[in-house]
């Protein structure tokens, strides 16, 4: 069989949107790449103004409705915010899946993250490897939101001292993930001194593919992988019911509901929070969300029209 490349160069804010809608049409996922360029060996890494979004249609008897279908949703998605024409090239057969992953490259993010495709080794010695499966769209390291939310991880679980609730003679600290997808967060956080991980997803298939996520990675009984969202963890459902590091990465609106279904209460004693999946329009309803449940900001940073948020009590 062989296949027909589709591919769509878009802004950060339009990237997952686009690849949303060729997922509909691509059994084997979309590919989603993004570079990030480094000023300096401190610099956590600033990623490129435009995503490229690939997909691989099969070229069967199909092939020209899947074709006219990609073109139709992609123009109805350009209705609301214009996009380019999507770019096609074939593929033979024999070459696919070497297409599929060439466009796959580590990606160092903060001082000591390197995330990696499940099938390459370590590319840095001095960076710890998160590898992960890219057949999700979202979760794979390329959404500036992940990338914001790992830096945040990687300064929070510091061991040179800022990482929270291990101060003086604290428990090592915990980590919860609110809408985990890939389990890319969790499992960096385990492998920044996270004694115990908890991530919940509403998605049982994103479940499933976060396990896969933490076996390719060697990770086992320390992080915990469950159908569900807030009200279950408080209700005390899961082997967590707080933790000294918090992490959302889902969208503005649910993460302004979560905080009228107790989100706050997830926050140990003296521990920190990251907000994540907003857009710079949408971030001061989160502040303010977040600041009428008892928390601040101490924290903001932002990747192109994307914001996360650091809060703590």
């Amino acid at each position: 069989m062989d296949w027909l490349e589709v591919s769509v160069t878009v802004g950060g804010e339009l990237a997952e949107a686009v690849a949303e809608v060729l997922s509909r049409f691509a059994q084997n996922g979309v590919i989603t790449e993004q570079a990030v360029r480094h000023l300096d060996d401190e610099d956590d890494g600033t990623p490129e103004a435009l995503i490229t979004v690939r997909a691989f249609l099969s070229v069967d008897k199909e092939l020209q409705e899947t074709r006219r279908k990609v073109e139709e949703a992609l123009h109805y998605l350009g209705m609301i915010q214009p996009l380019p024409e999507p770019t096609f090239r074939a593929v033979a057969d024999e070459n696919w899946m070497e297409a599929w992953k060439q466009h796959y490259r580590p990606i160092p993010i903060g001082r000591r993250l390197m995330v990696l495709p499940a099938w390459l080794e370590g590319a840095d010695p001095d960076r710890i490897a998160i590898k992960i499966d890219p057949g999700m769209a979202f979760g794979t390291g390329t959404h500036p939101s992940t990338q914001l939310c790992l830096a945040f991880i990687d300064r929070l679980l510091d061991p040179a001292g800022a990482r929270p609730g291990t101060t003086g003679s604290q428990p090592p600290p915990t980590f919860i993930d609110i809408g985990c997808g890939s389990g890319i967060l969790s499992i960096a956080a385990i492998k920044l001194g996270a004694a115990l991980a908890l991530g919940v997803d509403i998605d049982p298939a994103s479940i499933e593919n976060a396990k896969e996520n933490a076996r390719a990675n060697g990770i086992g009984s320390e992080l915990v992988l469950e159908v569900g969202s807030v009200s279950h963890i408080l209700l005390g459902q899961f082997l967590l019911r707080s933790a000294s590091l918090v992490a959302v990465n889902i969208l503005a609106p649910a993460i302004v509901g979560l905080f009228g279904e107790g989100l706050s209460g997830l926050l140990a004693p003296g521990g920190s929070m990251i907000l994540a999946g907003i857009l710079e329009t949408q971030a001061a309803e989160v502040e303010q969300a977040a600041q009428m449940a008892g928390l601040a900001v101490r924290q903001r940073r932002q990747m192109g029209d994307w914001v996360a948020l650091a809060v703590a009590r």
